[in-house]
């Protein structure tokens, strides 16, 4: 990935000319943020312009004292201006696929209600033949607010941010929030399920316990393993 030195981005800053070469050197980061966009609803390249103004702001607002490399101090200007694009048009769009799939988990969920049943994700994953993340992927994907921003009322209302990153520098937590996700793209499925639950589909350990098949001591000692790997590979 290309990376522009210090002198550039200041210059890029008052300078039109300079502004736009910074840009266009940069349209793959902003392309490769696009495709995470990818099933919502709209053209590729309308979000591949408004992340361009994402990325434009950054380029503004950056500052040497941040040290860090303009790729990953725009990842969140980039993001944020195309999720606000979106939330202002609208409610998210998902898929069609998708959608599908949530009414199917729905009826499922609304039959066991009816029967004085508790229903569990593998249970789900059985009877409609799909992964068990397909359904936790599905359930969240219906969700027009994400995330790891939330508060989690089991545990002193902390956020996984919050759990995380030990970061009090509004703009280092910004960055450590780009760390996360990508973090969480690296976890197996079953850590992943796991976080997703807790902190994306607000549910509390006992509830993922009994989802998952496992004590919900199991959960908080696993749920404890994966925060501590998160935080060590954010702080190396």
């Amino acid at each position: 990935m290309y990376e522009n030195t210090i002198s550039e981005i200041l210059k890029a800053q008052t300078d039109k000319e300079e502004l736009g070469k910074i840009v266009e050197n940069n349209s793959g980061l902003v392309w490769s943020i696009v495709k995470r966009f990818k099933g919502r609803g709209y053209e590729n390249e309308d979000l591949f312009q408004i992340g361009n103004i994402g990325l434009i702001k950054a380029i503004k607002n950056f500052n040497p004292e941040y040290e860090v490399k303009l790729s990953t101090y725009a990842v969140t200007y980039i993001i944020g201006e195309i999720k606000k694009f979106i939330r202002d048009d609208g409610i998210i769009k998902v898929s069609r696929s998708i959608k599908e799939l949530c009414v199917k988990i729905k009826d499922i969920e609304n039959k066991a209600i009816k029967e004085g049943k508790n229903v569990t994700v593998e249970e789900i994953a059985k009877e409609l033949k799909v992964e068990k993340e397909d359904i936790v992927l599905a359930i969240d994907s219906m969700k027009q607010v994400d995330s790891i921003y939330e508060e989690d009322s089991e545990n002193n209302k902390l956020a996984l941010i919050d759990k995380v990153s030990s970061e009090k520098d509004e703009t280092d937590t910004m960055i450590n929030r780009i760390f996360i996700k990508e973090l969480l793209n690296k976890m197996d499925s079953r850590d992943r399920q796991i976080i997703m639950l807790r902190y994306f589909n607000g549910k509390t350990q006992s509830q993922v316990a009994e989802m998952l098949n496992i004590s919900q001591v199991q959960v908080s000692r696993i749920e404890k393993k994966i925060l501590n790997k998160m935080k060590i590979e954010l702080i190396s």
